[in-house]
């Protein structure tokens, strides 16, 4: 009776996904994402196999989507279960895909959600997709550019955004979610948001109603180079835009979506891919199934042509068992890479922490900040709700949305908390109630600094590599303190302020006009910022900039470089007593402790510390213990 009911197990787990698709790394699951253009051609079995075969060799893969359409090419249905039986037969899970685009050539055109035939494709492909698939999930191509006449007489008074807002939740809701449904009432539909956040709301991307809709929310984390292409993302974002969305929608952020362009060396794709992993993402996908096809050659070494960074080009570039050792190294064999590398130590490491920032919901205004404060080493959390149970709150440009944010940054300080806002921030509260906290004007004015004093006392000056352009505060003396001044021709303006209010402590941090001159900022100049706004962290970062500290709740921590060159880092704990671990290595690392003054006592405690080296785009593992 015992050995029928263990078969009997036994075969439930065999006829479930989670035995067939079980996963191929403990903590999280892998999959590559397929467009339509593929998809198509996959009723050609022999060479689906000898190139699955490749891929599969140099990347484990468990779940694969399956594109139905894109740039008005539609799978038909026998290749789509041919497609799928494939995958099914491999152990491999399959989900469907929708790119709602007409021309991705045409600056990316989108369906047009006015037109009454378009709605109808629509509404069609949501059908035929749920037909197929019990989970299916939108590139993050459901957004809206279209400006034809139609647009324009539908749109009438209201603003573009308005306007675009209000079509894409309807048509969310009536041309896909409510459809697909209808055909397969079981059906996840999942929407991926790309890596633009900061102008949703002008495309028709809705973060306040459609994490509602939708079943599940997915996250584009593919941030590629920061200076050479059009976006100028910051690579923190990778980290970042995660853990935003999974505050958007708590447990229903599927996963973090790859893709390999844009970067001119391997630590970047690495540094993508492994990001996305320290953000907790349970899934990430790899964008997409042609790309990681391409051959690694050896100009994708790193530029300064180290092999001394985490990304060992010349370690994944030897056979492995699974491989012919004449097969050639693909792209796919550096995620795989880079995969094995996390997945021995991610799963000791908690949920991510950090300083809170509040971003309303469809708001805008100094783009993309929070990036750059996580690449000078302050952990960074976005929030789409004002935090009331945090020490400090960062407030950039965006929050000037909330109309009550006045009244809210007040509350803060009656409770004894702290609150940072940005010259940006201030700028746009002038007039409207912060004079009742401090008297503060933000002038028309600017000035060019290089050398910056980081204490009320003493003559030390501090000399950045080049000038910085910012704005002038001003303030009222013995009423507003400054914490960090800079100088230029025997003038001084202030880089970070202080006021009391109540209880708490409002700071305004001074941003350049341009937002990567933060990185130009002397070490000193940014241990002091990072002393202030890190408060309610026990760790620190004493360091120059492009290094970032991600913290878990669990007393584990990363310290992750994006510098070409070794670094040296000073790490503050705040226990005395600390004892920290690599947790790569298994190595006791030494503290000493650490004298703080009085000056800085109201914002720091006695900590330990102890100093290490980073590679070139590399990171290390930590855990101390109290």
């Amino acid at each position: 009776m015992k050995t029928r009911y263990l078969a009997f197990l036994l075969f439930l787990l065999i006829s479930s996904n989670l035995f067939v698709f079980g996963g191929n790394y403990k903590n999280f699951i892998v999959s590559v994402y397929i467009r339509a253009y593929e998809v198509k051609q996959m009723n050609n079995l022999k060479k689906l196999d000898s190139v699955w075969t490749l891929i599969s060799n140099q990347v484990k893969v468990d779940k694969v989507y399956l594109e139905i359409h894109r740039d008005s090419i539609t799978v038909d249905d026998k290749t789509i279960e041919t497609a799928k039986k494939f995958f099914h037969d491999k152990g491999i899970k399959t989900a469907g895909g929708i790119t709602y685009t007409k021309n991705e050539g045409n600056r990316f055109q989108t369906f047009c959600y006015v037109t009454p035939k378009e709605r109808k494709e629509a509404k069609e492909l949501a059908e035929l997709t749920a037909k197929h698939f019990d989970e299916f999930i939108l590139d993050d191509f459901f957004f809206t550019n279209c400006k034809n006449e139609d647009c324009i007489k539908a749109k009438g008074d209201m603003s573009w955004t308005d306007f675009r807002l209000k079509l894409m939740t309807d048509a969310a809701k009536e041309l896909v979610v409510g459809p697909a449904k209808a055909v397969n009432p079981k059906v996840k539909v999942v929407i991926k948001f790309p890596n633009w956040y900061e102008h949703f709301q002008g495309l028709g991307f809705n973060l306040q109603d459609e994490p509602k809709i939708f079943d599940g929310i997915y996250t584009g984390t593919e941030t590629r180079d920061p200076e050479f292409t059009d976006q100028h993302l910051q690579q923190y974002e990778s980290f970042l835009i995660f853990r935003y969305f999974e505050n958007i929608k708590p447990g229903g952020n599927g996963g973090g979506w790859v893709d390999p362009f844009g970067i001119y060396y391997m630590d970047r794709y690495a540094e993508e891919l492994r990001l996305t992993l320290f953000a907790k993402a349970p899934e990430i996908t790899l964008f997409d199934f042609r790309s990681i096809q391409l051959p690694i050659s050896k100009n994708m070494r790193a530029s300064w042509q180290s092999q001394n960074t985490s990304f060992n080009f010349d370690e994944m570039m030897k056979p492995l068992k699974s491989e012919p050792s004449d097969e050639p190294k693909i792209i796919a064999r550096a995620a795989g890479y880079t995969f094995d590398q996390v997945d021995k130590f991610i799963g000791k490491l908690g949920n991510p922490v950090g300083i809170k920032s509040y971003k309303p919901y469809n708001s805008m205004g100094e783009d993309f900040l929070q990036n750059y404060f996580g690449m000078i080493g302050i952990p960074m959390d976005i929030v789409p709700e004002f935090p009331t149970d945090t020490k400090m709150v960062i407030l950039t440009g965006s929050a000037k949305f909330d109309p009550d944010i006045v009244n809210k940054i007040k509350g803060q300080l009656v409770a004894g908390k702290n609150v940072t806002i940005t010259s940006g921030l201030l700028k746009a509260l002038q007039g409207k109630g912060i004079e009742d906290i401090a008297e503060l004007q933000y002038l028309n004015r600017k000035s060019l600094v290089k050398d910056f004093k980081t204490s009320r006392i003493g003559n030390t000056l501090y000399s950045s590599k080049e000038k910085i352009l910012i704005p002038q505060i001003q303030y009222l003396t013995n009423d507003t303190w400054e914490e960090i001044s800079g100088l230029n021709s025997g003038l001084g303006w202030p880089i970070l302020l202080s006021a009391s209010y109540a209880k708490g402590t409002l700071y305004v941090l001074t941003i350049p006009d341009n937002f990567a001159d933060l990185y130009n900022l002397p070490p000193e100049v940014l241990n002091r910022i990072r002393q202030i706004l890190t408060g309610g962290i026990n760790l620190r970062l004493e360091c120059s900039s492009k290094v970032s500290l991600i913290v878990y709740d669990n007393n584990t921590f990363i310290i992750e470089s994006f510098l070409p060159e070794e670094t040296e880092v000073k790490v503050d704990v705040g226990n005395k007593s600390a004892k920290v671990t690599d947790l790569l290595s298994g190595e006791e690392i030494s503290t000493q402790p650490v004298k703080t003054s009085n000056i800085w006592r109201r914002v720091s405690k006695p900590e330990s510390s102890f100093e290490i080296k980073i590679k070139p785009h590399s990171y290390r593992v930590f855990k101390y213990e109290e």
